[in-house]
């Protein structure tokens, strides 16, 4: 911002102080002179109406940014009076362009357009006033000369009027942006808290389903069949073991990573050598890929492992799916096998579909176990989050009983068609 910029904001934030000693140096300056020359010419004229005609065009510049129309009004009939009384130019009339200009600047648009329309006339007035008794000539050279002065007053106070607008136009843009930015953050803050809460629903309710059925299933088989029992304890721990790996990766996103730091200075640690390295390893966080749709078969093989009776259906060939739409698939499986340990009863039987379409992917899960007579606390996020996660691809996700007993889930994403694959889905299957 300039110096011309900064002054301009500073006497736009002082507006009544300014205003308020102007007028008052305007009133020291020009009033006395002005009173003298009409006193002279006019000595019959009563001194009030004097004194009020020559105040009344100055003192209202106090409030030409506050009341600019009622300002110029007012300067506007007290330079009439003048005309009228036929009083020849006195110091105070060069207020009048100012009184223009001011309510061109802050005034609405039909009192600038009218306060211009008046300043021509009385410009014509002027001129004839002044310059008929000489010659038409002269009197139209001070017409125009006074009409020019009103044009240029009116014009820079358009041009002031059409900056300062542009200004508060870019100053409520950059507000609004701010607040849109602020919003935006909310908004995103918010979708990534839900994704963390649907990754931390997914592992910890899977995996703590599977455990509590291992533990219960091992408690009950400990005492007629030792093996069963220590089978049971080696998939719980297996499953402890996964489930705390894909907590260290879920949570180690969530951790900046540290800047790197210079060796040698104070409170680093020097770089570790050869003998070091398995304290280094050790240290070093496990990545892993997140699952997708590949390794459906692998949770159905750990989920017979485990004791259910499940099987694998696959049908159409199979595609390469984004990351984001194989994790989907994914979890959708996971919550439905993870809801039939919880609500389905003893030992239902289970079928996972996996159905390829020319545009879509299609994953089934149902059971037949208790289906709509099967209790729940209500405190659960699994269906909500199977919808959430299916929506952000353009997928549904289909839940209820089914007619014959049992449980279904069934979810569908669109995928894109891949070029010369048969249109129909292939009757065949392949169990597993």
């Amino acid at each position: 911002m300039s110096w011309w910029d900064r002054m301009w904001q500073w006497e736009d934030q002082h507006r009544f102080g300014v205003d308020l000693t102007m007028a008052a140096l305007l009133t020291v300056v020009l009033v006395p002179p002005s009173i003298g020359l009409v006193a002279n010419q006019l000595s019959g004229l009563p001194a009030f109406v004097v004194s009020l005609s020559t105040f009344g065009m100055v003192v209202p510049l106090a409030w030409r940014r506050t009341r600019p129309a009622a300002s110029v009004a007012i300067v506007y009939t007290c330079a009439l009076l003048h005309l009228v009384a036929r009083v020849p130019m006195v110091p105070t009339d060069f207020v009048v362009p100012f009184a223009l200009y001011s309510a061109a600047l802050h005034g609405p648009r039909w009192a600038h357009r009218t306060a211009m329309a008046g300043a021509l006339v009385g410009s014509a007035v002027l001129g004839g006033m002044i310059g008929m008794p000489y010659s038409p000539g002269i009197a139209v050279f001070i017409a125009m000369f006074a009409g020019s002065l009103f044009l240029v007053a009116w014009a820079f106070g358009l041009v002031r009027r059409s900056r300062r607008e542009h200004l508060e136009a870019l100053v409520d843009r950059a507000q609004r942006l701010e607040v849109e930015r602020d919003q935006q953050a909310i908004i995103a803050t918010a979708a990534e808290r839900a994704r963390i809460a649907r990754e931390m629903h997914d592992i910890v309710a899977h995996s703590l389903s599977v455990i509590i059925a291992q533990s219960d299933g091992g408690r009950y088989a400990a005492v007629h069949d030792p093996d069963a029992a220590t089978r049971a304890l080696g998939t719980i721990a297996e499953t402890g073991r996964a489930a705390l790996t894909d907590m260290r990766r879920l949570l180690g996103v969530l951790r900046e990573a540290p800047a790197p730091a210079t060796a040698g200075a104070p409170g680093v640690l020097p770089t570790a050598t050869a003998d070091d390295a398995p304290d280094v390893r050790a240290s070093t966080a496990t990545v892993t890929p997140q699952p997708s749709v590949e390794d459906v078969e692998q949770l159905v093989a750990q989920m017979r492992a485990s004791g259910m009776r499940i099987s694998h259906v696959r049908l159409g060939q199979p595609r390469h799916l984004p990351p984001g739409a194989g994790l989907t698939i994914y979890r959708i499986a996971q919550e439905s096998l993870t809801n039939i340990l919880k609500h389905a009863g003893p030992d239902p039987s289970v079928t996972v579909m996996l159905q390829w379409q020319p545009t879509a992917v299609a994953l089934e899960v149902s059971d037949d176990g208790r289906g709509a007579s099967a209790g729940t606390d209500g405190l659960g996020q699994g269906l909500l989050g199977m919808r959430e996660r299916a929506t952000m691809f353009g997928g549904t996700v289909t839940a209820g009983p089914r007619p014959g007993g049992g449980f279904r889930v069934r979810a569908t994403l669109p995928t894109p068609g891949a070029p010369g694959e048969p249109t129909t889905t292939p009757a065949g299957g392949s169990p597993s």
